[in-house]
């Protein structure tokens, strides 16, 4: 009885807020975390810049990897500060930004006002060009107070300088240094229609929707409608997220979203034995990545197919390099050209992409450990627990003891610490063993044959495309992709709270075919995706004082 008189007050609560635009229908209701501050990725800070500024605007630099956490760099960037030399390397990026947007070739794509007198303050046209810069690199309006601080920064230089544009350079490069822009810190407000409870700002709710679907900062229709209070609106939620689902930035956000979750951020640090793999270089790197990233959106964004298909395709994308590697001939001119393997083909859904087959190889050999282990974790969101730190390798590695991993593996598992890890990971592995540290085919290892077959969750099969079968009918790479996706865009490890309405949207994929953008609508247009619970506050005046400092002491004030 208690259970069904809470079911029936969820759903009166439900239905009541519903009425005034809350709860969607069949939503179950979720009361949130508080709002996050994150860190930009390289990846969204490289995107604000591109949009704001244009394609030709260089950004050149190093920077930090956030840690990972709960397998996504962006949910690790909630924990990511900013330490004094990435601060400085930070500083010297604002610099050389800024400098390119003010010099005299592209200023007036972007100052529209036109100053009194080149050298002097124009306090009216500074106020003009900071104040709109500023809202699309800040998301949100400008205080008059702040407006009128970075102002005064370009009239003091501006002076000192006897240069209207020097005093532009400066203040937009120190916009571009402020945890304002560098942080993305959702903001919470008391929420009129729920007395006691919080509601993210119109503003952090623009920011949320874009960095879902565009990875990048709010434009300005979204940004209107955020000032115009339509985001807090279940019709103007729905128009916002219409318009930006059929806009050509859905495919840099559904790009950055499997780029985060495969972990391809990695091919820039990956290393091969290039005695061992002479094919091996840092543009084939570069290529694996672009070739698993072009097949993704070309199969879940333009062909809006079944997402558990990227496991059995044999559509892709081909390169000239890769298709040495893959022993498959093409002759074109182009960069990369459509290309789909035979069904006779061993080759078919990611897993057997090189992307994969070599993110989790060592530098000179395959490993079935590696590859089951990224199965289990990346694809099935099912963590493995790390080696016992007295593991003995010895018998491992030598090459007297066995020929092949599959023997090797055997002699392994003879440790019961080992064990028990290792048979969660290496059946499905050694299903990809005819594909070497490179991801070159092959039949034979060390003169002896390969055994590809394998296992997963009491599935026996036998090769990489077989596997991919098996992992397309597994119900947990739904699951996966549902919780990764939503964690993405929220920001935060799912909690318990969290659970019902994650299980409803496993529901929805399900009943709309497994498609990535209609899942992506049913997260963007949920409520869940915005609540709120009471804010945790960080000390973001401590950065933004030491990052002014910084700027400050460089340019000599």
């Amino acid at each position: 009885m208690k259970a069904i008189r809470t079911c029936f007050i969820g759903a009166v609560l439900c239905l009541t807020a519903f009425a005034l635009g809350g709860c969607g229908p069949g939503e179950p209701e979720t009361h949130g975390s508080p709002p996050t501050i994150r860190r930009l990725t390289e990846s969204q800070y490289r995107n604000i810049i591109r949009d704001i500024f244009g394609s030709s605007i260089k950004v050149i630099a190093r920077f930090d990897t956030p840690e990972r956490e709960y397998g996504l760099v962006s949910i690790g960037a909630g924990k990511a500060d900013v330490a004094p030399s990435a601060l400085e390397r930070y500083d010297n990026l604002a610099r050389s930004i800024a400098a390119q947007v003010i010099e005299e070739k592209r200023r007036d794509s972007f100052v529209s006002c036109r100053p009194q007198s080149v050298n002097m303050p124009d306090e009216a046209c500074a106020k003009q060009f900071l104040g709109s810069v500023g809202r699309l690199l800040y998301r949100h309006p400008l205080s008059e107070d702040e407006l009128q601080a970075e102002v005064n920064v370009a009239n003091t230089v501006a002076t000192s300088r006897s240069d209207f544009y020097a005093g532009l350079e400066f203040a937009l490069s120190g916009m571009l240094v402020t945890p304002t822009f560098l942080f993305n810190a959702e903001a919470a407000e008391p929420d009129p229609q729920r007395p006691g409870m919080e509601r993210l700002t119109a503003y952090s709710k623009a920011t949320r929707l874009s960095f879902l679907l565009w990875n990048s900062a709010p434009d300005d229709a979204l940004l209107n409608a955020a000032e115009k209070g339509e985001l807090h609106t279940r019709a103007g939620i729905s128009r916002q997220v219409d318009r930006m689902l059929a806009s050509p930035a859905i495919e840099t956000g559904v790009r950055s979203f499997f780029e985060d979750m495969l972990g391809l951020d990695a091919v820039e640090k990956l290393a091969k034995d290039t005695i061992i793999y002479p094919a091996f270089s840092a543009s084939v790197a570069t290529d694996i990545k672009e070739q698993t990233l072009r097949t993704l959106i070309d199969l879940l964004v333009f062909r809006n197919e079944d997402y558990r298909n990227i496991f059995t395709s044999r559509h892709t994308f081909m390169s000239r390099q890769l298709a040495m590697i893959n022993r498959v001939p093409i002759e074109t001119e182009k960069k990369w050209v459509p290309f789909e393997f035979a069904e006779s083909d061993p080759r078919a859904g990611v897993q057997t992409q090189l992307s994969f087959l070599q993110l989790h190889s060592h530098p000179g050999k395959s490993s079935p450990t590696l590859r089951g282990k990224a199965i289990r974790e990346i694809l099935l969101c099912q963590p493995v627990p790390p080696p016992p730190a007295d593991v003995n390798f010895d018998t491992f590695n030598d090459p007297i003891v066995a020929k092949t991993a599959r023997e090797r593996l055997t002699a392994h598992r003879a440790n019961p610490s080992c064990a028990g890890c290792h048979k969660v990971m290496d059946p499905i592995g050694l299903t990809l063993e005819n594909f070497d540290g490179l991801g070159q085919f092959r039949t034979a290892e060390g003169g002896a044959p390969i055994d590809a077959s394998g296992e997963l969750d009491g599935i026996e099969f036998v090769g990489g495309a077989a596997l991919g079968k098996a992992l397309h009918d597994n119900p947990a790479t739904i699951s996966c992709l549902v919780t990764r996706l939503y964690s993405y865009g929220v920001g935060h490890i799912p909690t318990r709270r969290d659970r019902a309405f994650i299980t409803y949207l496993q529901e929805r994929f399900a009943a709309e075919g497994y498609r990535v953008p209609a899942l992506l609508r049913q997260i963007a247009q949920s409520d869940a995706f915005f609540a709120v619970s009471k804010p945790s506050r960080k000390p973001l005046e401590e950065l933004k004082s030491a990052a002014n400092s910084a700027h400050e002491q460089e340019q000599g004030l």
